[in-house]
């Protein structure tokens, strides 16, 4: 960090900690974020505790929540699950009068809280409620979440292929990733959502290229499982042409953003299979899908 960064992060602090003196519940969070994570002042996680608490008290709901994860994990404070469990009631609290509103983001924040039980009894049927509502106002993350209950939890792909589509179509590489597994795994794809198995090879060969699409689209935003399966398919030809030197690019992507020993063994077993020459474009290919996973992501 340049000493102009620096000083412009001393003069924000300065700032946010005249409003926060003043009794703004915004500033006060904000000044309780920049000693919490050290942003223009040393880190002091005690400070943070006492600013998040002045902007929690004044009903700041990222206050509290924050302060309630304090206290569930004695951060700045001592751990206490009761002082935890207070914030979480009271953020619940104000989350549910904003989702009656038809307020999509305290209805998405309700629906984590309720399957989560953070603030609330756990209860799956309320979270898939609140997780309905936000997602049929068009919100990706609601989408991405109802349509993970309805694959793994409820078991109704019809619903779960819908809402992830929605939330994949939007761009959310977690969706992506989800509907290429569905497609893949478990050939749910284009006659038949209700049942494991598809009605035909031809049905199965349509769920596949239907996968491809999705998990390039996941792999290729950086998502490290995505990049596995889709090395995969390359290496077993299995939904694309077999091409052992992007499949080799697909890996090293996973290995990167840390997939684990299982990409290493591949990459290794390939490395052993390919000519110097092929294992060069290899790692060419992986520095363009590096950059272009870069360019999605809005990395510089």
């Amino acid at each position: 960090m340049t000493n102009k960064q620096e000083s412009e992060e001393v003069r924000r602090f300065k700032a946010t900690k005249i409003k926060a003196e003043q009794g703004h519940a915004e500033a006060q969070y904000n000044l309780g974020y920049m000693y919490h994570n050290g942003e223009g002042v040393p880190q002091d996680d005690v400070e943070a505790a006492k600013w998040y608490r002045k902007a929690a008290e004044q009903g700041h709901l990222e206050a509290q929540d924050v302060l309630g994860f304090m206290y569930d994990h004695g951060e700045g404070v001592p751990q206490d699950c009761g002082e935890a469990a207070k914030w979480y009631r009271k953020e619940a609290k104000q989350y549910r009068k904003e989702a009656e509103q038809g307020i999509a983001r305290a209805q998405v924040m309700l629906g984590f809280m309720y399957l989560e039980g953070q603030g609330v009894p756990e209860n799956d049927k309320k979270a898939v409620k609140w997780f309905r509502k936000a997602a049929e106002q068009g919100i990706a993350r609601a989408q991405v979440m109802l349509g993970n209950m309805y694959y793994r939890g409820v078991t109704d792909y019809k619903k779960a292929a819908k809402w992830l589509r929605k939330a994949a179509e939007q761009g959310d590489a977690e969706a992506q990733c989800n509907l290429g597994k569905m497609l893949y795994y478990d050939g749910i794809g284009v006659q038949d959502y209700k049942k494991r198995a598809v009605q035909s090879v031809q049905d199965y060969k349509k769920a596949v290229k239907k996968a491809v699409k999705w998990f390039r689209k996941a792999a290729e935003q950086g998502v490290a499982e995505a990049q596995v399966v889709l090395g995969g398919m390359y290496y077993d030809g299995g939904g694309v042409p077999e091409d052992y030197v992007e499949a080799y690019a697909w890996f090293l992507l996973a290995e990167e953003n840390g997939s684990g020993e299982e990409v290493r063994e591949r990459i290794s077993a390939l490395e052993e299979r390919l000519t110097a020459e092929q294992r060069k474009k290899g790692r060419a290919r992986a520095a363009a899908l590096r950059r272009l996973d870069r360019g999605n992501r809005g990395k510089p």
